[in-house]
């Protein structure tokens, strides 16, 4: 049945607010009395632990002592001292990698490939039109463009928005209804399997681009043969309000813009986001039938698709890319619960990519030099081996010693995160910098848990976000 019509005042209400969200340069974040107040409790609670720890200097010499006498204590300060050296020296290692870091040129209208974009929905809502709205707008041929929406079953509304895009875009715009929800990995497949385009672009249903992010993304596939997939600069587009955002908008930043920039220079990125990325068409086809058929432990893999193509190309010996210059603001989590389920969906992914990556990461897979990724890959997979001795230790220190857990623990984070807040406030703004801070109390206190519990449930099948309450 044919949908609805919107009418003229309501799509010129549409594009204002889709105007709004296209002018994301000057769309600065909203200073929030709670905001304010979660911000100076955060300082406040830093400082009072750093001047705290100084009259618990005896405790914190009891503690050392009685580590020392017990024989696993010894050997775990052991590991862990080990652990700390190697981190340290790897951290210097992508700030020189960081430095090394140049996103490649942009490329003649002449010289951009065709390009099919996928846009996968599900639940979204009008959100998926402002996203197919961006997407139109980009200064990007329209005779290379290919652009294709696909609901993947949707229990809301998110069909007649992807057909009120398709009444303005006209045939700039193929849509897609799948029967019933099947995954977004089954809906990036029709996609792949429907596109025309030599380059895949694949953009998530809840993000906006900048007008030059197509062909800042592409270019690389240009002047580069041997490079297969190229990662988006993802950043948060609801920081204005929700205290949330706002910290992981600071996160993000570090995420994409020191780490992939480093990951980006070893040609190895270990993840092509979901948000925005792009795959060179014979590399997809390469694996398409693997990636669609992976399985985890004999259940269907329907998490990590974005991860497990980057390994599967990754595989083939071509580089995996990361162009800081072409930019997807995605919508984060507003509430701690869907917070909580993003983050245990990645750590459960992690685990299951960094298991097939072992098959192949020390073999010849490619003809670069392959040290600096087999540094990433154990980087990550000492993140997941530590993580029960880890909270085995934490859990005993917090226990035998509160006060001086919390304290050290405290004055540690005043520390260990003026790191990203110097680099955004470099980059951006001083105000939002400070975000990191908050981020990492949060992340200590009230995300610990999610890592040791992904691990457990690495298994578990299930997207966790997104569904509709009942």
């Amino acid at each position: 049945m044919k949908a609805e019509t919107i009418t003229s005042s309501q799509f010129r209400t549409l594009k204002a607010e889709t105007a709004q969200v296209f002018d994301l340069k000057r769309r600065m974040p909203i200073k929030t009395p709670w905001g304010t107040l979660v911000l100076v409790g955060s300082f406040i609670a830093m400082i009072a632990a750093s001047v705290a720890l100084f009259s618990l200097q005896d405790d914190f010499t009891q503690f050392n002592s009685e580590r020392l006498e017990s024989s696993w204590s010894f050997w775990f300060l052991i590991v862990t001292s080990i652990l700390f050296a190697f981190k340290f020296l790897f951290f210097i290692y992508n700030a020189v990698l960081y430095f090394k870091y140049k996103p490649t040129d942009s490329v003649s209208s002449e010289e951009l490939p065709i390009c099919t974009i996928i846009v996968p929905a599900y639940n979204e809502g009008k959100l998926v039109f402002q996203t197919l709205m961006s997407l139109a707008e980009s200064d990007y041929p329209q005779e290379k463009l290919q652009l294709l929406a696909i609901d993947d079953g949707s229990k809301d509304d998110t069909w007649y928005w992807i057909q009120q895009a398709k009444i303005k875009l006209g045939e700039r715009l193929t849509v897609h209804q799948q029967p019933k929800n099947m995954g977004k990995r089954h809906a990036l497949y029709y996609g792949f399997h429907n596109g025309t385009g030599d380059i895949f672009v694949t953009v998530d249903s809840d993000s906006v681009v900048e007008k030059n992010t197509l062909r800042n993304l592409v270019s690389p596939f240009i002047k580069d043969d041997k490079c297969g997939a190229v990662a988006g600069n993802i950043r948060v587009l609801n920081n204005q309000k929700a205290i949330l955002p706002k910290m992981l908008n600071v996160s993000f930043v570090m995420s994409f813009e020191f780490m992939r920039s480093a990951e980006g220079t070893l040609n190895s990125v270990m993840c092509t986001p979901g948000a925005l990325a792009a795959y060179r068409r014979e590399s997809v086809f390469a694996c398409l039938e693997d990636w669609i058929n992976q399985t985890f432990m004999g259940q269907p893999s329907d998490i990590g698709e974005d991860r497990a193509m980057t390994n599967m190309i990754l595989k083939q010996g071509k580089r995996v890319l990361f162009q800081k210059n072409a930019v997807a603001y995605t919508t984060a989590p507003e509430k701690y619960s869907g917070l909580y389920k993003m983050f245990i969906r990645w750590d459960r992914s992690n685990v299951r990519e960094n298991l097939m990556m072992a098959k192949f990461v020390f073999k010849n897979f490619r003809e670069d030099n392959k040290i600096g990724t087999r540094l990433l890959f154990i980087n990550q997979c000492s993140k997941i081996l530590m993580t029960y001795p880890l909270a085995f230790f934490t859990l005993f220190f917090a226990v035998t010693y509160p006060a001086l857990f919390f304290a050290s623990t405290l004055a540690g984070i005043l520390v260990m995160s003026t790191f990203p807040v110097l680099f955004y406030a470099k980059k951006y703004t001083f105000s939002q910098a400070l975000w990191a801070y908050s981020y990492s109390i949060l992340y200590t206190f009230g995300l610990f848990w999610v890592t040791p519990y992904a691990v457990a449930t690495a298994a578990k099948r299930g997207w966790l976000t997104r569904e509709i309450s009942a």
